[in-house]
């Protein structure tokens, strides 16, 4: 009985739910907003635009639900429904108090924010304020744009005067140079009004200052490039300045000003350091040609001897050797020639041959036989080679007791270095200076040694052979020689002009001319052959192609005096008398001296009927050589037709003494240039001038004359 009143009082209790709170106990979980649907989050474009870029700064979702969280009101043991709290009193996150949805702070870095949460669209580009406004349009005005534009401006200017010096128009470049120089002083003064002088740019400013003084330099402007030049110098805020001196150096030195150009010179070697050892050769090297061109050899020698000490190179050992050339020291010509044959040149030759039989390596050996570096080193090579050539036959007469012997040192030196092909040049040098003392002997002895060496030298020997027989008149040893210098070397545009200067001799015209071609076609600068070729035309009575030979020699020997005179020729053998005068004006214009272009002239201009201008000529050979025959008959026949009888005296009387036994050929005027009509007044003449020659006996009776025609 006590058990069942105590179940009785257990069971009052306990509270049942109606049944119809059932479904309100779970209510709340149904109700939730469409964000947390995790199942459409791949087709949420916001969320794939949070999750591609940072987590943290993600743009915010769009909210459409006034609160991020959903209030779910939950049944207590009471049957009351009550909003959660966190533990420490504090409203839950996205619970909503006072009828304001408290954000989540947990998602606030990712962009909710209250105006968000208060009904405003998830727009995390900023699309829905509309297109960004214009930009703001710089006003040209501002002193910033005008300096900038300024400076545009003024490196334009600096480009274009160096384009204009590089393309030759020296005066276009200055007056750029100057326009640049105008511009960069105004773009100075508006930033010193704009900005701080700080501020102003340096390196423009040097780069217009030394385009300005390199173009006055160039313009032989040299008092302005000097000025310039000083204001760069003296300016403390240019870095590296001091280098320029360099260059007024080089301005002093083109102006003669020798101690001025050493001790400018002198000023950029102290601004060079030590470590820039080339640049400081350099300076050292300036600095002795300077003492050679003032004739200071002894400071041109200490000059030149550290250069060769530290870095030796070609140009100072030549320098060298010139120097002890001038005051005369043998032995210290000897020991500079040595340290100039020293030299290395620093060429390998052997990179150049292919070491095996691959293909491509083979390729590329091909390739770079002719480039650019190559070309260079050949270019480095052939320098070495002349300057050594000219530095042995420059003190080989000097260095011994004879010249053959200088040269006998030079050979033996040369042997002994890597220029072992210069030594037979050597020996043809040496041979070449025989045979201008006129020992041909010995020249032809050289030169019959040097035929049985390599092809290159036996060509050369058999060549100065050729032209050795040639002027001995002995045509069959010439021929022969010619012959051998061809088959060494067909190439040979010397060997050739030899062969056919051989047949020409022979009478052979015609293959004389193929031999003068084929030397042109080998070598187009071979003078000899071209001027041969015309000559050759001549004799084929080939004018017009004989005027075209000597006129293309004409432009290349615009002064010689022996081609003028061919053209001259060719014009009056085609009776072109007035072009003939020109050309023979323009060979006295050359040799004014030349008593035999001046006779051809007065003859020319008496030909054309002026007596006055051939009288001028004539007179003037006569003048420069009073023994022509000729002359003396054209003048003593002038004063004759002048009745001038005292003038003509004086003039036979010379004549007389020149040739008294051959009285006709400066008495019988123009019996050789004037023709049968003027023979006939040859008589007159000797009747006239019979009273005024009584001493020379029965050679002046025209009546005893057997050469006169009655």
């Amino acid at each position: 009985m006590e058990s069942n009143t105590r179940k009785v009082q257990m069971m009052q209790n306990v509270h049942l739910d109606p049944e119809t709170d059932e479904d309100d106990l779970y209510s709340g979980y149904n109700d939730y907003s469409p964000i947390y649907d995790i199942e459409e989050l791949e087709n949420d474009a916001a969320f794939q635009q949070a999750v591609r870029t940072s987590h943290g700064r993600r743009p915010p979702i769009t909210a459409k639900i006034p609160s991020t969280a959903v209030t779910r009101p939950i049944a207590t043991g009471n049957g009351s429904k009550t909003s959660l709290a966190s533990s420490i009193g504090r409203p839950v996150t996205g619970a909503i108090q006072d009828g304001v949805t408290r954000p989540m702070t947990a998602v606030r870095a990712a962009g909710f924010t209250k105006a968000a949460l208060r009904g405003s669209a998830f727009d995390p580009l900023g699309q829905s304020r509309g297109p960004a406004p214009p930009l703001e349009v710089k006003k040209k005005d501002s002193p910033e744009e005008k300096i900038k534009q300024l400076e545009k401006e003024v490196n334009e200017l600096v480009e274009e005067s160096c384009i204009a010096n590089s393309c030759g128009d020296l005066k276009l470049a200055l007056e750029k140079a100057k326009d640049a120089g105008r511009k960069e002083r105004v773009l100075v003064r508006l930033r010193e009004q704009a900005t701080t002088p700080e501020n102003i740019n340096l390196d423009l400013t040097y780069s217009v200052l030394f385009n300005l003084a390199s173009q006055y330099s160039v313009n032989e402007m040299y008092a302005e490039a000097l000025n310039t030049y000083q204001v760069i110098v003296k300016n403390k805020m240019f870095s590296n300045a001091g280098i320029l001196k360099v260059n007024m150096g080089n301005i002093y030195l083109k102006q003669r000003n020798y101690s001025k150009a050493i001790k400018f010179y002198r000023m950029a070697l102290d601004q060079v350091p030590s470590v820039n050892k080339q640049m400081r050769i350099k300076i050292m090297q300036n600095i002795g040609v300077t003492f050679i061109q003032a004739g200071q050899y002894s400071d041109a020698i200490n000059s030149y001897e550290h250069i060769m000490s530290m870095a030796p190179n070609l140009k100072a050992g030549y320098n060298l050797t010139i120097c002890y050339f001038a005051v005369g020291d043998q032995e210290k010509m000897k020991k500079a020639l040595q340290k100039l044959i020293a030299v290395p040149l620093e060429i390998d030759e052997d990179k150049y041959i292919s070491p095996s039989d691959d293909p491509h390596t083979n390729l590329v050996t091909e390739a770079i036989k002719n480039d650019h570096l190559r070309q260079m080193e050949c270019e480095r090579k052939a320098m070495a080679e002349k300057y050594i050539m000219t530095s042995a036959k420059l003190i080989a007469p000097v260095i011994e007791t004879s010249f053959a012997a200088g040269y006998d040192w030079c050979v033996e030196v040369v042997k002994a270095s890597q220029y072992v092909e210069l030594a037979d040049d050597l020996e043809i040098k040496k041979a070449v200076t025989y045979l201008k003392q006129r020992d041909y002997n010995q020249a032809v002895k050289i030169f019959k040694m040097l035929e049985k060496k390599d092809s290159r030298v036996k060509s050369a020997a058999a060549t100065n052979l050729s032209a050795l027989y040639y002027m001995g008149k002995d045509f069959a040893q010439a021929s022969s020689y010619a012959d051998i210098a061809v088959n060494s070397d067909r190439y040979n545009p010397a060997a050739l002009t030899n062969k056919g200067n051989t047949v020409f001799a022979n009478g052979d015209y015609e293959k004389a001319a193929e031999f003068y071609k084929e030397a042109l076609r080998n070598d187009s600068s071979c003078t000899e052959a071209l001027y041969n070729i015309g000559l050759t035309y001549e004799k084929l009575n080939r004018l017009d192609e004989t005027l075209d030979c000597f006129l293309k020699l004409h432009a290349i020997l615009r002064n010689s005096a022996e081609v003028l005179y061919q053209i001259a020729n060719i014009y009056e053998l085609k009776e072109n008398l007035s072009q003939a005068i020109e050309w023979l004006r323009q060979v006295v214009s050359v040799v004014p001296t030349d008593p035999q272009v001046l006779a051809k002239l007065g003859e020319l201009y008496d030909r054309e009927g002026d007596k006055s201008q051939a009288f001028q000529y004539y007179c003037e050979s006569y003048r420069y050589f009073p023994c022509n025959i000729e002359v003396i008959e054209w003048l003593g026949a002038y004063y004759i037709d002048t009745q001038f009888w005292e003038k003509a005296i004086q003039y036979f009387e010379r004549a007389s003494l020149i040739q008294h036994h051959q009285v006709d050929q400066y008495m019988h005027y123009g019996n050789s240039r004037r023709g049968r009509e003027r023979k006939r007044e040859e008589r007159d003449y000797l009747k006239k001038l019979w009273p005024y020659f009584p001493n020379l006996g029965k050679d002046m009776n025209p009546e005893a004359h057997t050469g006169l025609r009655k």
